[in-house]
């Protein structure tokens, strides 16, 4: 049984940040130093490794996007021409001025000239291609038990606040942010024309189907569960479960082709669609309909709207201030041209020997992670064998892809054009190319992530981890770091997507990447009781305010203690191995500050525990930390040997 105890104070981190002792709080001892001088910067909600990085790759494009905006003929490349010109549209505040809100005023009337349910059904598939909100909605992904082949999956709508807990009824700050959405919402509407009763009645009505759907959709929890989204059924008893859309139509239309089965995200919204979408809630849909898309395109029509609907935007994010005009435009840009952006930044910035030498570091942690697989005491030989056949199958992918997708080719910007027009094309053409999927086999060589992203990812129904090339740099990884340093680091960070094929989510996949029980039975429940004491471990500890819920961060978890625990075997196989140094470098990666309107979003709906807990509490779960440090029971980080947690 675990006591969730507030070790060493990490609790109250967003408060007390005093730099204490290592055996008393590691993350303290490390980073409170940094902590009390941390500034976030003004126009972010948070501080921390990753920011620092993400700081510094924005530093490095921001200029190459000034400069080949500048002059064209610096850029060999067609493909970052056309992020270059969507940067240039969407810096052009004087040109923009003169659309005003013109641009979305057809869009938003093809809505309000719906006039019945029957009307909006009729054109659900094709508002749908249009990137509307709408009560019901299809996406075209691998199919989790037939990963060769996609398959159209049918999904609800999402929370204007993301979590249920927002809602509850002493959730004061849900209460102010609902608010300042509506009144945001309102101010966006008489932009565009509404008088203010029309306003204020079509901002009432979208919060009020907001409200009807709280109890019904599923919670961050539950999306939490990798498998439970994974519910087919036959496309005639899909068709059948509602009187008052037309499903048939809304599918055929995307997709052009009749199904023989969807899969269904969300069973518990599809069996209550008819009593949320009806005649009788129609007004209440079509004006919600109209405010989120407002909501959702006003930062793409002039900086007036960029500004009114930023006002929502810091409420929620906790920052001081919007990103410059200048800063919006290239990070509009560099999402919107992900991987044409990566690929250029990997290659000029990481380059292919990085890339061999990290590819490298991945087989060594790989080959750890395989001896620690066929030395595990817990584990069947049965189940070892199959685990070690995923593992050998994991398709590894580093810095940037060798070919950039087809999708971004399609791309096109027109400068004569408002960037609203622009966006709403770009995004016309991404939907259209995720529907065709629908007629073509899965493209296992995608990526996740482009390169300039500080962030890594497994991907169970490819059975494939990615490492961009901005996440490997220091703290991570550097050669001016000791090898413990960088095992510490990237090491970890490495071990820990490896992990990912083997947490309560990953283990239900098989090496293809397909939904298959490969585990023994009694395999199986004993890696369910290790996976609950991971739920137990973490479940109700107090951080800023608010509590941990264990159930949603357990993934996270598992890989975080199975990459630690691997990366540290990693390490000691080095001459220079330094337990000491290894955990220093663990708990400098997760240095982190944030708004407290930040902190609670993430509490809420991140499967991410809080980084500084993440520093703590896995570390308590490893013999070594207690070693290094000396650390007994009557330190603030101790946790009793019978309580220390190791999966993997």
């Amino acid at each position: 049984m675990f006591i969730n105890k507030v070790i060493g104070g990490a609790g109250d981190l967003a408060i007390d940040s005093k730099p204490t002792d290592y055996k008393d709080n590691l993350y303290l001892a490390v980073n409170g130093e940094w902590q009390e001088k941390a500034k976030i910067p003004s126009d972010k909600s948070s501080a921390g490794a990753s920011v620092d990085l993400e700081l510094g790759v924005e530093k490095d494009l921001m200029k190459e996007f000034h400069d080949f905006s500048e002059d064209e003929s610096k850029l060999n490349d067609d493909l970052m021409l056309q992020a270059v010109k969507l940067y240039r549209v969407a810096k052009n505040v004087e040109g923009l001025h003169k659309f005003g809100g013109q641009p979305i005023l057809k869009d938003i009337e093809r809505v309000n000239k719906l006039n019945s349910l029957k009307e909006l059904s009729a054109d659900l598939a094709a508002l749908s291609k249009n990137n509307y909100f709408l009560p019901i909605n299809s996406y075209v992904e691998t199919d989790m038990k037939d990963t060769e082949h996609n398959v159209v999956n049918i999904i609800g709508p999402d929370l204007i606040l993301s979590g249920q807990s927002y809602y509850e009824d002493d959730n004061e700050s849900g209460k102010k942010l609902l608010a300042k959405y509506a009144e945001v919402a309102e101010k966006l509407l008489v932009m565009l024309g509404y008088t203010t009763d029309e306003a204020k009645a079509t901002a009432n009505k979208a919060l009020a189907f907001d409200k009807s759907l709280v109890p019904i959709v599923k919670t961050p929890e539950e999306w939490a569960d990798d498998v439970k989204i994974y519910n087919p059924m036959t496309f005639a008893d899909f068709v059948a479960k509602s009187t008052n859309l037309d499903l048939k139509k809304f599918v055929v239309d995307q997709v052009n082709d009749t199904p023989e089965k969807i899969i269904v995200n969300e069973p518990r919204y599809l069996d209550n669609l008819d009593k949320l979408v009806n005649d009788d809630t129609f007004e209440n849909i079509k004006a919600w309909i109209i405010v989120r898309f407002l909501m959702d395109n006003a930062e793409f029509l002039d900086e007036d709207f960029r500004q009114v609907v930023g006002e929502y935007k810091l409420a929620r994010s906790g920052a001081e201030e919007l990103e410059s005009r200048t800063k919006y435009a290239y990070h509009l840009s560099e999402r919107t041209f992900s991987e044409v952006v990566g690929t250029y930044y990997g290659k000029k910035y990481f380059g292919e020997k990085a890339k061999a030498d990290v590819r490298s570091m991945i087989e060594k942690m790989i080959a750890i992670y395989k001896q620690r697989l066929t030395s595990n005491t817990w584990l069947s030989e049965a189940t070892k064998e199959k685990a070690v056949v995923k593992l050998n199958k994991i398709v590894l992918k580093v810095g940037y892809p060798d070919k950039i997708e087809e999708l971004y080719k399609l791309y096109k910007v027109d400068e004569s054009k408002s960037l609203y027009e622009n966006v709403s094309e770009i995004n016309k053409v991404s939907t259209q190319y995720m529907l065709d999927d629908y007629h073509k086999p899965v493209d296992r060589t995608r990526w996740l992530m482009p390169g300039h992203m500080v962030n890594a990812c497994y991907d169970p129904t490819r059975n494939d981890v990615t490492f961009p090339a901005a996440i490997l740099q220091a703290p991570f990884y550097s050669l001016k770091q000791t090898a413990s340093e960088n095992f510490g680091g990237i090491g970890a960070t490495i071990a820990h997507e490896v992990s990912h094929a083997f947490d309560n989510n990953g283990a239900q996949f098989d090496e293809y990447g397909n939904i298959n029980n490969w585990w023994t039975k009694e395999d199986y429940a004993k890696f369910n009781e290790l996976t609950q004491d991971m739920i137990d471990q973490f479940n109700g500890i107090k951080y800023a305010g608010k509590k941990v819920n264990g159930k949603l961060v357990v993934s996270e978890n598992i890989a975080d203690i199975g990459g630690l625990r691997c990366a540290i075997e990693a390490a000691k196989l080095e001459p220079d191995y330094n337990a000491k140094e290894y955990f220093i470098q663990w708990a400098k990666s997760w240095r982190y500050k944030a708004t407290s309107q930040y902190d609670e979003r993430l509490l809420a709906t991140d499967v991410h525990a809080p980084q500084p807990l993440r520093a703590n509490v896995m570390s308590q779960d490893m013999d070594e930390f207690f070693d290094a440090f000396g650390v007994t029971d009557k330190d603030g980080m101790w946790l009793d040997p019978s309580e220390r947690i190791n999966i993997w």
